[in-house]
């Protein structure tokens, strides 16, 4: 079934202190699944919510998740992964996982996004995701992405703290990312990637003006650039070496 591609900005206003988890109750539950609801009314079945992790990070990939959840499923616990803690973000996404019609994950790595820049990094990576859930769906909730292809969807601005299956995907990208980047740092220790996950902070912009940037980093990216342009070739000779992957 084909559709509109809609951009959505304010249909359902939401104030800034407001969140699944402090709000909870009904209020929520109902609001976070009108939209689908909407959508069932006029012949759509199998709606997906699509989100990514790892957009504005200076290193690793891009990740994207795509979400299909059942009617009764319950939103207690979820929320746009930024406003949730590692914790939160753990219980919620093993719920996810074990109540979801359908899963899938999508990622672009490092030098993908270096070649083709991050907005079309990140849409490849939520293609791939959506292209690999089964069942396949028939209409999309983006987080304010467009995605080109056979899907009719509504871009929804703020979408994954206003939407359920968009913020699940939040949850499952951001969780699924995480892990990744924690692995990296076994390989890169002294960028403290278990810590920042790959984010421009204090600690990790330090830790590339003092060792240049390592083989997971996006060279594209300024700060990197800015990094390697102020590195000594001193401070390049001696610049840390991965660490052997004693789990090979």
């Amino acid at each position: 079934m084909s559709g509109p591609v809609r951009v959505v900005e304010e249909v359902v206003p939401l104030r800034d202190d407001e969140s699944p988890v402090s709000v909870g109750g009904t209020g929520w539950a109902v609001r976070s699944r009108a939209w689908e609801l909407t959508l069932r009314s006029v012949g759509y079945r199998r709606v997906a919510g699509v989100d990514e992790a790892g957009r504005g990070a200076l290193a690793g990939p891009v990740v994207a998740a795509a979400v299909i959840l059942p009617d009764e499923f319950s939103s207690e616990g979820v929320d746009d992964s930024k406003r949730l803690t590692p914790a939160q973000r753990e219980d919620a996404y093993d719920r996810i996982m074990a109540g979801a019609v359908s899963v899938a994950v999508g990622l672009v790595e490092h030098g993908e996004i270096d070649r083709v820049n991050i907005l079309e990094a990140t849409k490849r990576a939520m293609i791939h995701a959506v292209s690999t859930l089964q069942p396949s769906p028939d209409f999309l909730l983006t987080d304010a992405v467009v995605l080109p292809g056979a899907w009719p969807l509504w871009a929804l601005i703020k979408g994954d703290r206003r939407v359920l299956p968009i913020a699940a995907a939040s949850i499952i990208a951001k969780v699924t990312r995480d892990r990744l980047m924690i692995g990296y740092h076994e390989h890169y220790p002294a960028y403290g990637f278990a810590v920042h996950k790959g984010y421009g902070t204090p600690e990790h912009l330090a830790s590339l003006h003092r060792f240049g940037a390592c083989a997971i980093h996006r060279r594209s990216f300024q700060p990197v650039i800015n990094a390697e342009e102020g590195a000594t070739s001193r401070t390049r000779a001696a610049r840390v070496a991965p660490v052997a992957d004693h789990a090979q």
